[in-house]
């Protein structure tokens, strides 16, 4: 998901640097997106590794 995310990233700046103020600001928002979904679901899989481990930290 990260890896998609940093690609509409790049697609975003290029396009950005070639005038297409559009496609970058949609690109822009799809990989925000995707980077914030990432983060959550990483969180949740740490969370319940965490309660399976039973591990205090």
């Amino acid at each position: 998901m990260l890896k998609w995310a940093l690609i509409f990233f790049v697609i975003s700046i290029l396009a950005g640097g070639l005038g297409f103020t559009g496609i970058s600001a949609a690109t822009s928002g799809i990989a925000r997106i995707l980077f914030y979904v990432a983060i959550s679901i990483f969180l949740i899989f740490l969370v319940l590794a965490l309660m399976a481990g039973e591990i205090l930290v």
